[in-house]
């Protein structure tokens, strides 16, 4: 073979590793871009419920199911009808997968738009733990939602404030979610208030859904604070549609109560944005912003009944608990410990249906 023949060969040789090299780069590029263009793509839609990206996981464990059903059709002993049922039911349940993964980013994105809607999910979620206590506690017992917090044994043994103190303690201690944690945190703003001189309303827990945004409602002559509490954890921070939420609400009770002297206070564990500030000052609402909840504070409401004069005790997690009012002049009072409670006279609260509020 001449020296130009050689050459040749290795020309040859060298544009076809080139070709090769190319398509490569060529195949990886569209791969690249094809992935840039998903991305942007699953990013646009973020806001509509990522179909894409759902689509992108229905097509994968279509690949999956499919593995499935080549193996019983075509191994060795081919399972044809098994083959066909797999193959139907892969095809409702990539539907109903695809369609559940849809509405959970949708509710994603409405839980980021509107956090509140967050702590009606938990309610949602809420665990019944009844029918594990009445397997328990016997019906009378069940009345008393210490049981939540004690075993049968300790109900049953121990003497009364001791049993009340160890539920009351175990209450603070135990895991909540948000929207209990949120009642809790609007009882002690309400207590600090109390402690002022205020005649509070606990609007927020009583009425619920229905409060219009007024968590508590602190009253002290002609003076009226609109207080609405947001108890975070504190990655969270609160933004100006939290203080435009407020506002709304305020200005409304305002217009109901001429002649009152109506302000608004925003509470809350967390921070607050710079422009949440900006705007909190501009429309007159006071900011107390990362205040803690001292789970220390005497949550034991001693109050006595204006029926009969019977001296009763609430815990936080008693029935009637938020509808009593500590009038201090009558010689009710807050403590921390059951056992003075019941040192000075007064007996735990009883939950009946149809119990009158005291």
């Amino acid at each position: 073979m001449s020296y130009y023949d050689d050459t040749k060969q290795e020309l040859q040789k060298l544009i076809e590793d080139f070709n090769k090299a190319s398509q490569l780069f060529y195949d990886k590029y569209s791969k690249l871009e094809k992935a840039k263009k998903t991305i942007v793509q699953m990013t646009k839609e973020r806001q509509i419920g990522f179909p894409c990206l759902a689509k992108a996981y229905d097509e994968f464990f279509e690949l999956q199911d499919k593995n499935l059903v080549d193996f019983l059709k075509y191994k060795k002993q081919p399972a044809i009808s098994a083959s066909e049922v797999v193959s139907e039911y892969s095809k409702i349940k990539r539907k109903a997968e695809r369609e559940a993964r849809v509405y959970k980013k949708l509710v994603d994105y409405y839980e980021s738009v509107y956090p509140s809607l967050i702590d009606l999910r938990e309610e949602v979620e809420d665990i019944d733990e009844t029918t594990e206590r009445s397997n328990k506690f016997t019906p009378k017992e069940l009345e008393d939602d210490a049981t939540y917090f004690l075993s049968v044994e300790e109900y049953r043994k121990l003497p009364s404030y001791e049993r009340n103190q160890m539920a009351l303690e175990r209450y603070w201690t135990r895991p909540h979610k948000k929207v209990a944690l949120g009642k809790m945190y609007e009882r002690y703003v309400g207590y600090l208030y109390e402690n002022r001189g205020y005649d509070v309303e606990y609007h927020g827990i009583v009425e619920g859904k229905e409060d219009l945004g007024r968590d508590l409602i602190c009253r002290k002559g002609t003076e009226h604070i609109i207080v609405q509490c947001k108890y975070w954890s504190q990655f969270r921070t609160i933004y100006e549609k939290h203080i435009f939420q407020l506002f709304g609400t305020f200005f409304q009770y305002r217009d109901e109560h001429l002649g009152q002297n109506i302000q608004a206070v925003f509470y809350t564990s967390t921070k607050v944005s710079d422009l949440a500030k900006r705007f909190a000052k501009e429309l007159k609402i006071n900011l107390m912003e990362n205040q803690k909840m001292d789970k220390s504070y005497p949550c034991i409401k001693c109050n006595i009944s204006k029926v009969d004069g019977t001296k009763i005790y609430h815990l936080p997690f008693d029935q009637q608990y938020d509808n009593v009012k500590i009038e201090k002049n009558k010689g009710e009072f807050y403590c921390k410990d059951a056992k003075e409670a019941e040192d000075k006279g007064f007996r735990r609260a009883y939950k009946y249906k149809g119990l009158r509020k005291e």
